[in-house]
């Protein structure tokens, strides 16, 4: 198994950012990755946020060691031949790191407030498979062509080439059983969803039926979970964090407690089995819910937890 790290872009700095992924990538963590937002998710909308791929471009130049990447791209913010040629460069930067985890974007007030057209759900899925078809036809022919009910491409060209062959690592983040589970059987290498051993077994018994159903070895698709992490015995502090994922994402609660990666060094070690029976390859752990200097936590896990898990 391995873990990655995902700092939100909200609240922070760059100088922060930097020394957190320096630190990971010194103490052993296999990945980190940033989300891509333009505001806060609040009803004042005030607070410093970071811009993602910028962000991530500078990060793959001083960061070594560590996969980089998005937890994820907001499909509607990018055409995908920008955010194919915007990818490229990153994984050319990184020498080859990237994971591109891309979604088909979830927050309404965001788009409202800078004019994104925000569509339904079911066109918001159905521009999210065409652009995953564009980012791949581009990442691996000399001259795509595409014609899509929402995107097109004509004799379009992509130069230079990622690093990684035939593409970059292409993460599709989503839990939608009817929709986006069919999405990541057809073009996914990485699969990424918030839950913990119940959601992602069930979630990947379904996506092993949608991968036969188009021909694909579900085994080809490395399955990762987002789990906010919580080193205590105190049972109070455990309900707390399960609150805040309840609050922050409007979880109900089996699935917040799914999703708690909480309790002694034992209980997460347990919990961490059941991913791993589940098929699950990764874990991310989301710094929003760690202490303001969350090194120490995150350097006991890495110590006490990770290298077991391993």
């Amino acid at each position: 198994m391995r873990f990655g790290i995902f700092t939100g872009m909200g609240y922070t700095t760059w100088d922060a950012v930097l020394s957190l992924w320096r630190h990971a990538a010194t103490s052993g963590w296999d990945a980190a990755a940033v989300t891509d937002h333009f505001m806060p998710n609040t009803p004042d909308r005030v607070g410093d946020t970071m811009e993602c791929w910028t962000t991530l471009a500078a990060l793959a130049a001083v960061v070594p060691t560590m996969r980089v990447g998005t937890i994820v791209s907001g499909n509607t913010y990018r055409h995908p031949a920008v955010l194919a040629k915007m990818a490229a460069q990153v994984d050319i930067i990184s020498g080859g790191r990237l994971i591109c985890g891309i979604g088909a974007a979830w927050q309404q007030n965001e788009h409202e407030a800078y004019g994104i057209p925000f569509y339904t759900v079911a066109e918001r899925l159905a521009r999210f498979d065409e652009a995953c078809q564009v980012l791949k036809a581009l990442w691996t022919q000399d001259k795509a062509t595409f014609k899509g009910r929402f995107y097109q491409l004509n004799d379009a060209p992509l130069a230079p080439k990622p690093v990684q062959r035939p593409h970059p690592e292409l993460m599709i983040g989503g839990g939608g059983e009817k929709v986006t589970l069919k999405i990541a059987a057809r073009y996914a290498d990485h699969w990424n969803v918030w839950g913990g051993p119940e959601t992602l077994a069930r979630k990947g018994a379904l996506l092993d039926d949608h991968c036969r159903a188009v021909g694909r070895d579900p085994k080809a698709i490395t399955r990762s979970a987002n789990m906010a992490l919580l080193l205590s015995d105190d049972r109070a502090e455990a309900d707390r964090l399960r609150s805040a994922l309840t609050k922050r994402f409007g979880m109900a609660e089996s699935l917040a407690n799914d999703t708690a990666l909480a309790g002694s060094v034992g209980e997460i070690r347990d919990k961490l089995g059941r991913l791993a029976a589940a098929g699950v390859g990764m874990v991310w752990i989301p710094t929003m819910f760690l202490p303001k200097d969350p090194r120490p936590t995150l350097d006991r896990f890495m110590n006490e937890i990770a290298a077991q898990a391993r």
